[in-house]
């Protein structure tokens, strides 16, 4: 009887092995078809170059403070995430790595976010440079689309002036350079407008960590989100370097935004690119 007990539990350990071991050419499979260029090789962007993804989506965070009850990466978790949908709904686009480095005030004295712990902050000319340079290294690659999209409102403005100046200087090729107002402008307007109609006020959206903020990231990423540490009456937000009272925010009402950046997003890409032809 145990001779029988240990045939079959060998055979099971084999059919575990069998398993593990198909997967992982699937695995691999899946990461050298990633739209993500840092997980791909040099020959596998290329290799994708050559077939006709010749967009780069360079996504811009800011690692800032969300109150205690967001963590501080949230900008750049979101503007991962949202750029790979994008991306696979363009259907000829990559991303390049996330931008976490981002003019967010005066550093001494402390202005602004700069205020709470782990707010990070960097001079208006070293983040433009950044942006430069990334978007001149993609057209020596070949592509021919460099898109410029920012999850943070506070450098919207140097998005669009690194972008002129690139399309300045490439005036008698084909290559350009795109700031996209669209995927920040659809939350401030779109989104405001999809949580009112669900009951919610002015005072609950808020402009930075209340309800829209943080259903957002629930969406995309809910362990970034501690429940527990939301402020319990406006003083306390105020106090906690929120505007707004996120108490009500939910993955549900997340996704509504979710479902708008993409698709207005996606849509003023392909405007954007059409316009160059």
């Amino acid at each position: 009887m145990h001779f029988f007990r240990r045939i079959k539990s060998a055979h099971a350990a084999l059919v575990l092995i069998s398993a593990w071991l198909t997967l992982l050419p699937l695995s691999a499979w899946s990461k050298s078809n990633s739209v993500f260029l840092e997980d791909l090789t040099w020959t596998e962007v290329r290799e994708q170059l050559q077939a006709g993804k010749t967009t780069i989506i360079i996504p811009i965070g800011a690692t800032e403070q969300s109150g205690p009850h967001m963590a501080l990466g949230k900008h750049n978790v979101r503007a991962k995430v949202l750029a790979g949908k994008i991306a696979a709904s363009l259907g000829n686009a990559l991303v390049a790595p996330v931008l976490a480095y981002v003019p967010e005030g005066n550093i001494t004295p402390p202005s602004g976010h700069m205020r709470f712990s782990g707010t990070i902050s960097v001079p208006d000319d070293a983040f433009k440079g950044i942006l430069d340079g990334a978007a001149r290294s993609f057209r020596q690659h070949g592509f021919q689309d460099i898109v410029f999209i920012g999850d943070h409102g506070g450098y919207q403005a140097q998005m669009k002036a690194v972008a002129a100046r690139l399309n300045r200087d490439w005036t008698a090729t084909p290559v350009r350079a795109h700031f996209i107002a669209e995927y920040y402008r659809v939350v401030e307007t779109d989104y405001v407008q999809a949580l009112r109609s669900k009951g919610l006020t002015d005072a609950q959206i808020g402009l930075h960590a209340g309800v829209a903020d943080t259903s957002l990231m629930m969406a995309i990423d809910a362990s970034l989100v501690r429940t527990d540490q939301m402020p319990r009456d406006p003083a306390e937000a105020r106090a906690n370097g929120i505007v707004g009272d996120p108490r009500a925010s939910s993955a549900a009402l997340g996704q509504l935004g979710v479902d708008l950046i993409v698709a207005r997003t996606t849509a003023a890409i392909r405007a954007a690119v059409a316009a160059r032809h």
